[in-house]
Formats: structure tokens, sequence, C-alpha cells
């Protein structure tokens, strides 16, 4: 399917969160020849982007010369087009860029990351979206809460970009009269303050709609105030509280982000691990789901999956047609035994994982697991 004209350019002004990314969309678009390019590359400074260019250059020069005569034009439009993005100086922040083009349709998008990405260069009937598919799996949008008794900051962390969605305070009288009633109505007086502050934080965190979407809060600062605000949030609200960090409330922005994302990495990995573990139930008892390329494709194109299981960073080699898009695990054929188009090599993850786009299913990328290298690096939890 082509692009549809609102999405053929997209280049946004600042950096992009890789949730707020349309892989749905980039998904749906193929074309029946090679000529979409998909280029990933770190930018983070200038000894980066000069090894970036330098290895897009060479795959361009091999890409050329492996190319049949029918796709060096389309091929040559693309790396026209992609030229000002690939050779630009990078902004604040920023520590890659991820540019889809083909030259052909005119389409341009070019996203600039505050993650880093590994470098690559594909040319394939398709947006080539696996390595950003991984990183959304990791880097999911979350809120750090940063507190103690007398202030509040709140944050939302977006793929390594911080913003600061508000911040509060109260002004509590440290002195008070020599005296013991004077000290006991003092410490209520001021206990009751506290108690006061804290609940008016929760009511902000629970307001803050971004937050309640995300996939969880940091709560981090000196003191008891973090464990005192936790139990006064409502249960749906306390069960997205990932960690606590005991912190001062003088660190600095960019360490609390630091080490805000290693909390939020490793709950995401925990995640997946139960993820993988429920697969693995599931097959074992002979429960719903699939497992090899062809069962879990068939599962995928028929909307039975819920939860699409992939080994990170594997590779399974595989064709397609790209005229039906039919694709399959093992040797490239010359032609498409059911429609006798052209073929292409794939690595068939990318395209279980532009399936799962398609038709809504979740997808968990997991680091680590034995069962699932068995089962070949993919799995299915099925919905019915």
């Amino acid at each position: 399917m082509e692009p549809t004209p609102e999405f053929k350019t997209i280049l946004p002004e600042s950096l992009v969160p890789v949730t707020d990314i349309d892989l749905r969309s980039l998904s749906e678009i193929y074309d029946e020849t090679d000529i979409y390019l998909s280029i990933y590359m770190k930018s983070a400074g200038r000894s980066e982007l000069d090894s970036s260019r330098s290895f897009i250059s060479s795959r361009f020069r091999a890409m050329e010369k492996s190319l049949p005569s029918d796709l060096r034009e389309p091929f040559a439009s693309a790396i026209s087009l992609v030229e000002e993005a690939v050779g630009s100086q990078p902004w604040k922040g920023e520590r890659s860029r991820v540019i889809f083009a083909c030259g052909p349709l005119s389409f341009l998008h070019v996203y600039r990351l505050g993650l880093e990405v590994e470098p690559l260069v594909v040319l394939d009937t398709s947006p080539f979206l696996l390595p950003l598919a991984r990183l959304r799996d990791d880097y999911e949008d979350y809120g750090l809460l940063l507190l103690d008794s007398q202030e509040s900051r709140l944050f939302t962390i977006r793929s390594h970009i911080l913003q600061e969605e508000g911040r509060s305070s109260i002004d509590l009288m440290n002195k008070h009269k020599k005296g013991g009633w004077s000290q006991m109505r003092f410490n209520r007086l001021r206990k009751g303050a506290i108690k006061s502050f804290l609940g008016e934080v929760a009511e902000d965190v629970m307001g803050l709609e971004r937050v309640s979407s995300m996939r969880g809060l940091v709560i981090a600062g000196p003191g008891d105030a973090k464990s005192q605000l936790v139990e006064m949030l409502p249960p749906q609200m306390k069960d997205k509280v990932m960690g606590m960090l005991d912190v001062p409330m003088g660190t600095a922005p960019a360490e609390l982000m630091k080490m805000g994302d290693q909390v939020a990495l490793e709950k995401e990995r925990s995640l997946s691990q139960k993820t993988a573990a429920d697969l693995r139930s599931a097959v074992l008892k002979g429960q719903l789901s699939a497992y090899g390329t062809d069962q879990v494709r068939d599962a995928l194109m028929q909307g039975r999956v819920n939860s699409l299981v992939l080994l990170n960073d594997f590779v399974i080699p595989g064709w397609i047609c790209e005229k039906c898009q039919h694709f399959q695990e093992g040797r490239q054929p010359e032609s498409c035994p059911h429609c006798g188009g052209r073929t292409s090599r794939i690595n068939v993850l990318e395209e279980l994982y532009e399936l799962a786009q398609r038709t809504g299913a979740q997808v968990e990328v997991v680091h680590e697991d034995e069962f699932l290298q068995s089962l070949g690096g993919v799995g299915a939890i099925l919905r019915y």
C-alpha cells in the first residue's frame, strides 16, 4: 500500500520520542519492488557523524553494485532525497537519526532521537522497522516524581527526553517555642501540613493524564515522604509505581533521568520475561499459543494473536514475494510458488512484527530466554 499524501513527508522540528512514531502506519506501507530506503545512524557528535556517513556511503556503493538495472534509478532518487538529512548537523540532545525514504514516491521521514541506535542501511519493499520496535519496547514513556515533605517536581521521561510537568511546595515552620505542649502542638500541625501537602501531590499525579497512560512512575527523593505518598495512591496508580530512588532533592535532572531509565528498563525486562514465561506455560500445557514462523504468521493474519514474543537480535532468514506479500522461512526461490512474483530475502521477524502492528497484537521483545530460543526465536500467545 502506498502512503497517504499527508504521511509522505514527516520532518519533526524537535527530538522525537519513539512512542510518537506511527509504526502502525509505517508497517502498512509496501511496494512490489525494493524502493524503500531505511537508514539508522549515530549522530551525537562530529566523530560519530563522520563515522556514520562513511558507513552509509560504503553501504550505498555496495548496494548499487548488486541492484538490478530497473532499481538503480529509484535507488539514486532515494539517495538524493536523504542527502540533506544525512549531512545535517546534530541538534541539542540528539544521539541518533532514523530516516525512511522512497524517491519515486517523494516519501521522506526523518526522526532525530535522544536514544542511540546501531548503524544500519536497508533497501526493501517497505520501511525497516524492527530496530525501532526494539527501542520502543525498552523505552516506553514513564513519569518521575521527585519529592520530600515540602517540595515536589513531576517529570515525564520520553525516550531520554525529560520534560517538567509541574512543581509544588509548602512553607513549613521549622522553628518553635520551647515548652512541652507547644512542642507537641507544633509537631501535630507540622505532620498535618505534610499529610495535606502529600495528598495534593497525589492528586496532581492522578490528575495528569499523560502519566496515567504511561508505563509507570518512578518516585525519588530523600526520607519517608516517598513511602507516605505511595500509601495515599489508589490501587490502580499504586500498581504503576515501578520503583523508588533515595536521592537528594538537589539531584540534577540529567542524573535523575539516568537512574529512572535504569529502573524503567529493569521493569520492562521483567515484564518481558513474564510474557516469555506465560508463553512457555501455554506451549507446555497445550493452551492457546503458536510457535514456528508459519504458525505464528498464519495466526497473525487471522487476527488471533494477543502477544507476539520475539527474541532480541535474532535473525530468521527467509523470503517474501514482492507481488502477493507471502513470506516464509527458508531458502529464497527464484519466483513465488503462489503467484510467480519476484522474491526478496528478509529477516522473517521483521515481517512478523509488521503483521502484529497491522492486526493490533502486542509485541514483547525478550533479551534472553532459552525456551524461546528453542522455539526458533518467535512465539505467540493467542486470543482464541
